[in-house]
C-alpha cells in the first residue's frame, strides 16, 4: 500500500506523480518507504494534561501538520487517527478486556501491516517541575531507530534551543513491539509555560513538525 490513510477510513489515497518532487523521488526513493506517524491517545485516553488542555489534542495537531508536511515532500505518510478516538476503537487484531492493549496492539500491527519503514509517536511529557522543559526523543536499543531518534532530536534542539540527548525507551510497547525503526517524539514538557507556549499555539505546532519532518528527511536520505 504505497499511498495515504485517513486514519478511519478504508480507503487508500495515492498521490500523483505531480505531487512527488522528481528530486526526492531519485534521493530516497519515497514510493518503496512508507513513514507511519502515531498521534498518541485520543478518544477516552486524553493522555497528560494541564488544566483544560489535553495531551491527546496537541499530539493530533502536530502530527497533522507533520502529516501535510512529509507528504507535500512526496513522502508515502500514513496517520493513523484524524480525529478525536483511540485506535482501540476500531482494533482488528486482538481480542482482549483491555482498552489499552487493544490500543496498542492496533498501533503495532498497523505498522506490521503496511509494512511501515519508520514509525514516529507523537507524544507529550510533563513533569513535578515547571522548570524542567525540552523535546526527548526516546529510542530503541538498535542503530537504525538510535540514527532515526538522533536526527529528530537535533532538529527539536535546535528549534527549543537546547542540548539535550535522545534517550533509550525500554519499558515501552511500540518501541519493543514494532519492527521498522520506531521512536517515540515527546515534543515538550505540558508542565513547562516556555514549552506550553510552543505546544499550544498554530505556529509553535508547525514549526515542531517542521522539526521532526527535517528530522525524517535526514534519517532516511542518510541510509
Amino acid at each position: 500500500m504505497a499511498g495515504t490513510l485517513l486514519a478511519g477510513s478504508t480507503k487508500a489515497f495515492a498521490a500523483t506523480p505531480e505531487e512527488r518532487p522528481e528530486q526526492h523521488q531519485s534521493l530516497i526513493g519515497h514510493g518503496h518507504r512508507i513513514v507511519l506517524i502515531d498521534a498518541g491517545h485520543g478518544g477516552i485516553d486524553g493522555g497528560t494534561s494541564h488544566g483544560d488542555i489535553l495531551e491527546k489534542d496537541l499530539t493530533l495537531a502536530i502530527s497533522r501538520k507533520l502529516f501535510m508536511l512529509l507528504r507535500a515532500d512526496g513522502f508515502d505518510t500514513i496517520l493513523n487517527r484524524f480525529g478525536d478516538y483511540a485506535p482501540s476503537e476500531e482494533n482488528l487484531w486482538l481480542r482482549s478486556r483491555s482498552r489499552h492493549m487493544r490500543d496498542l496492539a492496533q498501533r503495532k500491527e498497523l505498522a506490521e501491516t503496511l509494512p511501515a519503514a519508520v514509525v514516529v509517536s507523537v507524544h507529550i511529557n510533563w513533569a513535578r517541575s515547571s522548570s524542567k522543559h525540552g523535546p526527548i526523543v526516546l529510542y530503541r536499543q538498535e542503530g537504525r531507530s538510535f540514527m532515526l531518534a538522533k536526527s529528530i532530536q537535533d532538529q527539536l534542539n535546535g528549534l527549543y534551543g537546547v542540548e539535550l540527548d535522545s534517550q533509550p525507551g525500554k519499558p515501552f510497547y511500540l518501541l519493543n513491539k514494532i519492527t521498522a525503526p520506531t521512536v517515540i517524539v515527546e515534543a515538550g514538557f505540558i508542565s513547562s509555560p516556555v514549552d506550553r507556549a510552543m505546544l499550544t499555539s498554530s505556529r509553535g505546532q508547525e514549526k515542531i513538525a517542521e522539526a521532526i519532518s527535517e528530522g525524517i528527511a535526514t534519517y532516511l536520505m542518510e541510509l
